[in-house]
């Protein structure tokens, strides 16, 4: 079935290149990750090698420059339609495992770190060999980035570090973790640093894969560090300057979170417009009946309306314009969009739609997560809400 959304404005967002890269990587994906989906969700992770097979076929890390075995390419919109061609085979758990390492941690690798250090984790990067996440978040933490607990004390020769991350994506399955912690115990957002630890440093430990409603598919753990000595080495950017370092990104990732929420959400009505025609009730198909006309036409329009509302925000950021609010916007309202719509869709499959064998099922409960990570929902409108001067 074409897809529904190849809208006039869509085209004019991805020219010919984009679209050839899309058209690869869903073929990619046809071949290496659709017939594995099933298996990943039952194991709860996805393979280290298949990121192995992403880097071998270019699909990760795109903008690292060629010096470090990249392809130097920085527009965002190639990482968008790679999102998009994972979600259009309903595949989140590798699309949110993908734009962890493309859209989130990567801009650091590319921003934060001096040339040793990108020869050192760069082309393996590129590669898939290592796997990258980020640690910030803390038990009892939550969205409070200032409230750290981690620290990390100069002892004159390492930086020794202590603490613990949870709800850490990738962190079965990641060889680099960019971990913020407390430097300076005296300042509040001033004392943070950033550093990477790197797998087989002593005195780190992963906890449990965490068992999630949804997205069972992609690793997410706890992560304990025990007096880890963290060479000067792997300090990134500038010292106690890490709250500022964390804010840089957050408009790429809210607005990763938004695009890929949107065209998730633009399978589940796929799938659920299909199914209404297929399916009878009372002699007739469900979708000749007036409610599910009149809920299929109050979806098709909002997501017209978000499917406007990402683009522009895409190409705003593509002209480095996306600001933090226009950014929080789209997380907030799209992913709200999404819990609406994934509602209804499951209600227009009936007793199917909570089933588990069936795909809107297992999208309903990915999507939960989507008003939560990347910054809740509340704390989007509070940005939004700021930049009006209202505080």
């Amino acid at each position: 079935m074409a897809n529904p959304f190849n809208n006039q404005f869509k085209r004019d967002l991805f020219d010919e290149d984009h679209l050839a890269v899309k058209d690869s990587f869903k073929r990619f994906l046809e071949k290496e990750a659709v017939p594995h989906a099933e298996q990943w969700e039952k194991d709860g992770i996805i393979p280290h090698a298949f990121f192995g097979k992403m880097g071998e076929q270019g699909f990760l890390c795109l903008p690292v420059e060629e010096q470090y075995g990249g392809a130097g390419i920085s527009d965002y919109r190639f990482s968008a339609a790679l999102n998009e061609a994972c979600m259009d085979f309903g595949l989140m758990s590798l699309a949110t495992d993908m734009s962890l390492i493309n859209d989130v941690a990567l801009p650091y690798f590319l921003e934060l770190t001096n040339d040793e250090q990108k020869q050192r984790w760069l082309p393996k990067m590129v590669t898939g060999e290592y796997v990258t996440a980020i640690a910030m978040t803390e038990p009892g933490g939550g969205s409070d980035l200032a409230a750290l607990k981690t620290t990390a004390i100069w002892d004159g020769e390492a930086y020794v570090m202590n603490g613990s991350k949870t709800f850490i994506t990738n962190g079965i399955n990641a060889d680099l973790i960019l971990v913020a912690a407390r430097t300076d115990l005296e300042q509040r957002h001033g004392g943070i640093s950033l550093f990477v630890i790197e797998r087989d440093m002593e005195g780190f430990e992963r906890g449990r894969n965490l068992d999630k409603v949804g997205g069972h598919g992609q690793d997410t753990a706890e992560l304990f560090f025990n007096d880890i000595r963290v060479p000067k080495e792997n300090l990134i950017g500038v010292e106690n300057d890490g709250f500022r370092q964390m804010m840089f990104n957050l408009a790429q990732e809210r607005l990763a979170i938004a695009a890929s929420s949107l065209a998730y959400t633009q399978t589940a009505y796929k799938w659920t417009k299909e199914y209404i025609t297929e399916r009878s009730a009372f002699g007739q198909t469900i979708a000749s009946f007036q409610n599910s006309r009149l809920l299929m036409a109050e979806m098709r329009t909002e997501l017209e309306i978000g499917q406007i509302f990402i683009d522009r925000c895409i190409m705003d950021h593509v002209n480095g314009a996306l600001t933090s609010e226009k950014a929080a916007m789209a997380k907030w309202w799209i992913t709200d969009l999404q819990g609406r719509i994934m509602d209804r869709c499951v209600q227009l499959h009936g007793g199917y739609g909570y089933m588990n064998e069936y795909p809107i099922a297992r999208a309903w409960a990915d999507s939960r997560i989507t008003r939560i990570y990347g910054g809740a929902n509340e704390i989007m409108k509070e940005i939004i809400a700021k930049a009006e001067g209202l505080s």
